[in-house]
């Protein structure tokens, strides 16, 4: 894969690397600088972390229209075989739903959610949107028009594939895993993923990185 990727590296040879998969859509830009935090938090315990743009995220040259479910898919499994040594991949939100084709040495994922719910939040925004604009619309009438051309949903022009593709995505099963929900007996931190504008908690990230470490290692994996 030629996309761009953030790799955070410790001071010595790494343990083993953490591939960290944001939630999708505008939620990755409401989670990103955490995640950030939580990888340079990884790097400072001994382990590489890695956050590779999929094919139409952030600098990708692709066309987030010309992408759907199936392609990121690939592209992670891609991005995991092109590392060196074990690769736990770490999943938050509905990167779950892309992350079981990697070949990885185990999988940690945070409050996974299904692509129905995500489907649904990105059409009620439209609907909104529309309504403050004077448009009529609903969620019926948005999800026929997706069956033959692209729809716009916070921001995103998304395929007719990738919305089939998203309305009936779950996450797959995958050994060893540790899912783990936010909240108090989870990772304790704030669900970004709902704010409207980006932001950050630096206790959630050394949280996700320590929870990260701790689940490699009792899996043998550093």
């Amino acid at each position: 894969m030629t996309e761009h990727r953030l790799r955070i590296d410790p001071a010595g040879t790494p343990r083993a690397t953490i591939l960290i998969v944001p939630p999708l859509f505008e939620e990755a830009n409401r989670t990103r600088r955490t995640l950030a935090l939580a990888m340079r938090a990884l790097a400072a315990d001994g382990l590489a972390a890695v956050l590779p743009d999929l094919p139409g995220q952030n600098e990708s040259p692709v066309p987030l229209v010309e992408t759907d479910l199936a392609r990121w898919q690939d592209a992670l499994a891609e991005a995991v075989a092109a590392i060196d040594g074990p690769v736990v991949v770490a999943s938050v939100r509905g990167g779950a739903l892309i992350d079981h084709r990697a070949g990885a040495a185990a999988w940690w994922r945070l409050a996974p959610v299904g692509g129905a719910s995500l489907l649904r939040t990105l059409l009620r925004a439209r609907v909104a949107a529309d309504r403050e604009a004077g448009v009529t619309s609903s969620l019926e009438s948005l999800q026929a028009t997706a069956r033959n051309e692209a729809l716009l949903l916070a921001g995103n022009a998304l395929s007719p594939a990738m919305i089939a593709q998203l309305g009936s995505a779950e996450a797959q099963p995958v050994e060893p895993l540790r899912a783990i929900g936010l909240g108090a007996d989870g990772i304790v931190g704030t669900p970004l993923w709902l704010r409207a504008e980006p932001g950050e908690d630096a206790a959630m990230a050394a949280a996700i990185a320590a929870d990260i470490s701790a689940w490699s290692t009792s899996c043998g994996v550093s």
